[in-house]
């Protein structure tokens, strides 16, 4: 069973949201995808590596790309960084364009959990599928050293900023979110029986797996 099929991505618009692998997650699923996949974010994101960028905001050009390459980026050049902003093209637009369009709809400042503020996630309207990461490799660390946005992580969780991120405070953060539509606790080969732990408790599917070595299952 591979990412794609475990946690339900089909034609259309899939969002990823979350932190600990949202990038490895969608590099991942572009590469099991069996049509024609367009990389995007409705807010920050870098390049991916070996995959053609379109920057222009013509559908031409995104066609053209596709038909070159069956997975391409598509984004607006940021200010700094060398980080791509959201394409002037609509997610709906480039739904129409490709078989599939998977958006990185909110970042994480490379922690491996988080907390999200008022503004964000940013989901498309027309996203069919939500998928939430959360990194294990953040289970059991101070919640003020593992979490992007902490003092929300803890307003949510009950919890201070000093107390460890368990299994129990993460799934209630995430339970009372209610973001996504399916879960993957990725980096599950640093810590696997919390990991597991992990996904029992959140309230929606959810699956355990590791980016890094390519695996996913059921807790």
């Amino acid at each position: 069973m591979g990412f794609a099929e475990a946690l339900g991505v089909g034609r259309g618009v899939t969002s990823v949201v979350g932190s600990g692998g949202k990038t490895s997650l969608l590099a991942a699923l572009a590469r099991e995808l069996p049509g024609t996949v367009v990389l995007a974010t409705t807010t920050h994101i870098l390049p991916f590596a070996d995959v053609p960028l379109v920057t222009s905001g013509d559908a031409a050009d995104v066609r053209a790309a596709l038909a070159a390459s069956r997975v391409v980026c598509v984004g607006s050049r940021g200010e700094k960084d060398g980080k791509l902003v959201a394409p002037s093209l609509g997610m709906e637009a480039l739904a129409a364009l490709a078989d599939y369009v998977l958006v990185e709809a909110d970042g994480a400042r490379r922690l491996p959990l988080k907390a999200h503020a008022a503004w964000e996630p940013v989901i498309p309207a027309c996203s069919g599928r939500t998928v939430l990461v959360l990194g294990a490799s953040g289970l059991d660390r101070p919640v003020r050293e593992a979490v992007h946005r902490p003092e929300l992580f803890c307003e949510l969780a009950g919890c201070a900023p000093e107390d460890l991120a368990t299994p129990a405070l993460v799934a209630r953060a995430a339970n009372a979110e209610a973001l996504a539509d399916v879960a993957l606790v990725n980096q599950a080969e640093t810590a696997p029986g919390r990991a597991r732990e992990l996904a029992v408790l959140l309230a929606i599917p959810a699956f355990v797996g590791s980016l890094r070595t390519g695996t996913i299952g059921t807790p």
